[in-house]
Formats: C-alpha cells, structure tokens, sequence
C-alpha cells in the first residue's frame, strides 16, 4: 500500500495548485489574479492587501471564510519558497 506524500514533501507547484484551487472554489477572480501574477513581488502586496487591509480594488470585503485564509496565507509562504 502507498501513502500520500505530507504536504511539504509534494512538489511546489502541487501545493500552489492546490491553495488556488481552495480560492477558487469562492472566488474565482482573486484566484485568476494571483495565478497571472504569481513569481512577481507584486503577488506578495496584493495577497497580503487582501489579508490585512479587508479591501479589494477600494471596496470593503465581508471577509474571507478560514479556508480561504489559511489558502492565502500558506500561498504567501509558497511564494517566498519559490526560485
């Protein structure tokens, strides 16, 4: 019988995949946005204007479900891991 890998053993791109995928499933359009920026520094601002500031292109969000956060959150040390 085979195991899955733990988490930090799969590959980068597989976990990135999967925290887009966890984004997606309630908003689409963030998830896009950080998919097309991804690798640039500006990622890092826009997930973390997300996190911290509860506002999105000037409008106040109702906040993100804890799925959704902790989603953000680990795409945000992904990102600092990548080459």
């Amino acid at each position: 019988m085979t195991q899955p890998l733990a988490w930090r053993e799969r590959p980068l791109q597989s976990r990135i995949d999967a925290e887009l995928a966890v984004i997606a499933e309630k908003h689409v359009r963030i998830a896009l946005a950080i998919e097309n920026i991804w690798g640039h520094p500006e990622c890092l601002d826009y997930i973390n204007s997300l996190v911290v500031s509860g506002y999105e292109d000037g409008k106040q969000r109702q906040g993100f479900s804890a799925e959704v956060l902790d989603a953000l959150i680990s795409l945000t040390f992904l990102h600092e891991d990548e080459p």
